[in-house]
């Protein structure tokens, strides 16, 4: 897979258009981002080329509009926050690949960058057509030169901007996508062990691919979150209202026979911590939270985080592992009475001296609101759902693409 190094070696970058697909989908709250993460993981990219002298053209999607301009989902917030965070001002095309896009790229000089519009706010980025998404992958390759692939969270996405527009120009990776490839080769190839690998988030289906992949490959999985329900109701326990997928119990069921038979250790909380109601996140108001055992949890109650107990068991299994990787979320760490759960383990991987890596999504972003420091941390990676498909052993369209 190139880099942006050999780029610049072959004189594809100064003087030249340079579009990179970063992936700036941040949370908003209204016009206000609330967390920049994925914006300042791109800045590094970004920076580079504007040295090297190129014409920079920065491109994502952000949210899930209908394939048409929709003012909640504008990108004109992350442009200012872009154009902070780099020291200079941002040029913001009003639209993807029409007049505003040709004039706004036209009037770059080098060493500048502009954002575009929303890219699906065009049909054609995540149609299951080809010859639809070729079309606009035909339309944007008209802006520019040379392609970068720097929006890790976004390759697995056999789209456009992802996926066609690579084969109609010369590209490489970005320094963010090359970092994730390094680090998850890490959790993949010759892993140091003992391998923890922690996972949690609502619903066990989610996870059901990476945790039979991960079968073959960790030493030790711990489970939390909404999904660790279905696995307690597996073992015979009632769980109350708490979510639950009875449909995966038999797959859940399977997974910890073979995890018995092949040695690898399952930790599921001993107890956890629920509610009769669920907790009100906007004003965060006190929800009179229950302690319950596993196997005595109240018919009226919901789980909504891993119980003391749990948490100090969850860090005793993960001290002496080599090797972290944490996707997902132990409870509901938006509410203050549901975040020990995430909070202990976030605190396990500081403390540890293992190889850590965060799997993008909610943990990272439970990572940043329980005010960790990053870099305490071994790797803090900006595709949750990219990641895990990865670790499934799945081919992912944007890499493939990349190596094309």
């Amino acid at each position: 897979m190139k880099t942006i190094d050999d780029l610049i070696d072959e004189g594809q970058v100064a003087g030249k258009r340079v579009f990179v697909r970063a992936d700036l989908n941040v949370p908003l709250d209204g016009e206000t981002i609330t967390d920049d993460g994925r914006i300042r993981a791109a800045v590094p990219t970004i920076t580079r080329l504007a040295a090297a002298g190129a014409k920079v053209i920065v491109a994502s999607h952000l949210g899930r509009p209908k394939g048409e301009p929709d003012p909640a989902f504008s990108l004109a917030p992350v442009a200012a926050r872009l154009g902070e965070l780099l020291g200079a001002d941002v040029a913001f095309a009003a639209d993807t690949v029409g007049d505003s896009a040709r004039a706004t790229v036209a009037a770059l000089a080098d060493g500048q960058v502009a954002l575009l519009e929303n890219l699906r706010f065009n049909a054609g980025e995540t149609a299951k057509d080809d010859a639809e998404r070729g079309a606009f992958a035909d339309a944007l390759a008209a802006l520019a030169d040379t392609y970068v692939g720097d929006g890790f969270g976004a390759v697995h996405r056999k789209h456009a901007s992802v996926f066609d527009l690579p084969a109609r120009l010369p590209h490489a990776a970005g320094g963010l996508i090359a970092t994730e490839v390094d680090v998850l080769k890490k959790l993949t190839e010759d892993v140091a062990r003992p391998y923890a690998v922690v996972l949690g988030g609502s619903k066990v289906s989610d996870k059901l691919g990476v945790i039979d992949h991960l079968l073959d490959k960790a030493d030790r999985i711990l489970v939390g979150g909404g999904m660790v329900f279905t696995f307690l109701k597996a073992q015979g326990h009632e769980v109350g209202r708490s979510l639950l997928q009875e449909d995966q119990i038999p797959v859940v069921t399977e997974y910890l026979e073979r995890a018995a038979a092949k040695g690898v250790e399952f930790v599921l909380p001993v107890d956890v911590l629920g509610a009769t109601e669920f907790p009100d996140l906007k004003t965060k108001a006190p929800a009179s939270p229950v302690a319950a055992a596993v196997d005595a949890i109240p018919a009226d109650v919901l789980g909504l985080d891993i119980g003391p107990e749990s948490r100090k068991l969850f860090a005793a299994k993960l001290a002496d592992a080599a090797t972290i990787f944490w996707n997902g979320p132990m409870g509901v760490f938006e509410h203050p009475d549901f975040a020990d759960g995430t909070r202990a383990v976030a605190q396990a991987l500081v403390d540890s001296d293992a190889f850590s890596v965060v799997g993008g999504g909610d943990s990272a972003a439970a990572v940043r609101i329980l005010g960790f420091d990053e870099d305490a941390f071994g790797h803090i990676s900006t595709g949750g759902g990219a990641s895990l498909e990865y670790l499934e052993g799945k081919t992912l369209p944007g890499l493939a693409a990349l190596e094309g």
